[in-house]
């Protein structure tokens, strides 16, 4: 059953907001020029980021945005990711959450496929 909190997408170097609820980096990489204390993680969640294949295939071009989602979603059944994934349903379980990416574009990122994912399973 889903949960009833709510999840958000967002991006990492915007201000920490009162509704955030549990702040996940879901990226694999640190964010350039953020320090830890201004990012004010309750995790950072690398492993269920996507391969840097995919990642690479993919570009943030908002025309494979789809396909990528297919193909992420694919990923996400190995281990260490599914693993990965399991955590951030625990997080979202027992509250709102955020999910925190660096990219511009975060309504076509990782973290809106795994919002999608907690929204909805």
């Amino acid at each position: 059953m889903a949960s009833s909190h709510p999840v958000r997408v967002g991006r990492v170097y915007d201000p920490v907001g009162e509704q955030d609820g549990a702040r996940i980096l879901v990226d694999r990489l640190w964010p350039r020029g953020l320090s830890k204390r201004a990012a004010a993680l309750d995790e950072w969640c690398r492993a269920v980021a996507p391969s840097a294949e995919l990642r690479g295939w993919f570009g943030h071009d908002p025309a494979r945005f789809a396909e990528f989602t297919d193909r992420y979603r694919q990923e996400l059944d190995e281990p260490e990711r599914a693993a990965a994934l399991g955590r951030l349903r625990e997080w979202h379980e027992r509250g709102p959450v955020i999910l925190l990416t660096a990219t511009r574009a975060a309504d076509i990122s990782d973290a809106a496929v795994l919002a999608g994912i907690l929204r909805d399973p």
